[in-house]
């Protein structure tokens, strides 16, 4: 283990549009909800913890702070933005709070490959893979002028920030990409994630 701990930052202030508003990170996957799931994980690697969401109120009964977006309303790369303002570390992990097969070792892999760089990611047969990563709190001033010139792409960060990319190869040491990647966007992902017990 690194012996400056990362933060981490539960991404969790997306509108599940396709769940129709329901909190993706309470689903239950497993006999757990996903934010458990999550929190058990991130505890082996990262301190301190905390969600960025859109109210406090929706997390009262998960001890951690909640922070709101400090530019509402630009989605994954507002969250991101609010994620490095508010992190008391030098380097942040940051997850999508839809990500219920999270490992230690790989973060902690992510986390040592970010040193002395603006972070790194994974990059898979999806192409990058920006709310599993590890960032460098100084990355906030890129992504923020960024979000506020209308790039509100998380996946073109690549172009301005220098990112260690993690290739398949080197996730699948630590099991299976697509379950470690799996990631519950619609009722037919959660459905795929409950059959494939």
């Amino acid at each position: 283990m690194l012996s400056a701990r990362p933060s981490a930052a539960i991404l969790a202030g997306g509108q599940a549009r396709r769940f129709g508003g329901r909190d993706k990170s309470r689903l239950v996957v497993e006999g757990r909800s996903i934010i458990v799931r999550q929190m058990e994980v991130l505890q082996r690697v990262a301190h301190p913890i905390f969600i960025v969401g859109p109210r406090a109120d929706l997390y009262a009964d998960v001890d951690l702070p909640v922070y709101t977006d400090l530019l509402p309303g630009y989605g994954a790369i507002g969250g991101l933005h609010t994620a490095l303002e508010v992190a008391e570390t030098d380097r942040v992990l940051v997850v999508g709070c839809d990500l219920p097969f999270l490992d230690a070792g790989l973060l902690e892999d992510m986390h040592a490959r970010a040193a002395g760089r603006d972070g790194a990611w994974i990059s898979s047969g999806r192409g990058p893979e920006p709310l599993v990563a590890c960032y460098a709190r100084r990355a906030r001033t890129v992504v923020l002028e960024r979000l506020r010139g209308g790039a509100l792409k998380l996946g073109d960060l690549a172009s301005v920030l220098d990112l260690a990319v993690l290739g398949e190869p080197d996730v699948e040491r630590f099991g299976p990409i697509s379950r470690l990647l799996a990631n519950v966007n619609t009722p037919e992902d959660f459905a795929r994630i409950e059959s494939s017990r």
